[in-house]
């Protein structure tokens, strides 16, 4: 079942593709381009159970965006470039620029996406989280949705009293991986953790072989950043919600994560993006510290078109996130248009 937000989401894409407003639009909206925003890219699976499915597409549905950003007048471009066009001027004649990033170091990444980027000659960002490639963070999410998988009843122990939900079915499940997420999220990011993984040994989920089966190791990401489309960012060593923990906390996400990036690949690691990225995980002191350890760019999870205005703000660009939940080509063109985020910014950057 869908919930309002979503909803209202459906029917306000719904209204722009009925009037074809967007398009009218766009040459005032888009601004200077976009940053598109991926995670999994992979065949479609069959599990009735996906909870985290919205962090993944398929490799033909990336084929497609391709070639509507190609279509809609929009040149594909690295984080570098983007940075120098962010910072001078438009030039006669420049197209509005897409860069196409991808968060966490996923193995479909390399063995999905890269043949087609590869094929459409596409240049692409990476940002590696550096504790997925050693294995010593943990994808709290996924030990969330293999715990669920595997249990009739999940039961989460609050202060106020234990909270229990049935998860028999795969309606269940969904339903008990929903409160149990949100429920999860409100709590200190330590106390969080500690609670999923006490449901992990409960359940016998191996947190670790969850890490090594999702994501690049150090060879992988060596060898990927070797690809002349390729650039390598920085996305902390643990993947926490920046905003949540102490500066000293933040500054060493941010600067033994880009160390040990620039160890492996033998490359500056310039561009920086925000585990969650949300309002909640990112915010003006994260902002300020990416700056202050001199990274070009840092870019965010908040929606919108890169404008003039973010030549002030280098270290907290939009993105538009491209995912399973609105895996529809007719969703990107609204998004690629700018129109959404005019109406709801007021023309001020994200």
């Amino acid at each position: 079942m869908r919930n309002p937000r979503d909803s209202m989401i459906s029917v306000g894409f719904a209204a722009f593709r009925a009037t074809g407003l967007h398009r009218l639009m766009a040459p005032w909206t888009r601004g200077r381009g976009a940053i598109l925003m991926f995670h999994h890219v992979r065949p479609a699976g069959r599990e009735a159970f996906n909870p985290n499915g919205l962090l993944e597409i398929t490799p033909d549905f990336l084929t497609g965006v391709i070639w509507l950003v190609r279509q809609r007048g929009f040149e594909i471009i690295g984080m570098d470039e983007a940075v120098t066009r962010i910072n001078r001027p438009k030039q006669p004649g420049e197209k509005p620029f897409a860069v196409l990033t991808f968060d966490d170091g996923y193995w479909d990444n390399r063995d999905f996406a890269l043949p087609v980027l590869q094929a459409l000659k596409a240049p692409f960002t990476l940002f590696i989280t550096t504790g997925f490639a050693d294995r010593s963070a943990r994808l709290w999410w996924r030990e969330l949705e293999a715990v669920i998988r595997g249990q009739d009843r999940i039961v989460l122990e609050g202060s106020t009293g234990p909270v229990s939900q049935a998860c028999r079915t795969d309606s269940e499940k969904a339903q008990a991986f929903t409160r149990a997420y949100w429920w999860l999220r409100r709590r200190p990011e330590p106390q969080m953790l500690d609670i999923i993984a006490g449901l992990c040994h409960r359940a016998g989920v191996d947190s670790e072989k969850l890490v090594a089966s999702a994501c690049m190791d150090w060879p992988a990401i060596e060898a990927i950043s070797r690809d002349p489309l390729c650039t390598i960012g920085v996305h902390t060593l643990t993947h926490p919600m920046l905003a949540r923990h102490d500066p000293a906390r933040v500054r060493h996400e941010m600067a033994e994560s880009r160390r040990l990036i620039e160890a492996h690949t033998g490359r500056p690691a310039l561009h920086f993006s925000y585990p969650v990225g949300d309002p909640a995980s990112a915010g003006e002191r994260e902002f300020a510290l990416a700056k202050s350890l001199g990274f070009s760019s840092a870019v965010t999870t908040r929606p919108g078109m890169v404008l003039d205005g973010h030549r002030d703000r280098l270290a907290s660009l939009p993105r538009l996130s491209v995912n399973g939940k609105w895996q529809s080509l007719a969703m990107v063109d609204v998004l690629l248009s700018g129109a959404p985020f005019a109406l709801l910014n007021r023309g001020r950057p994200a």
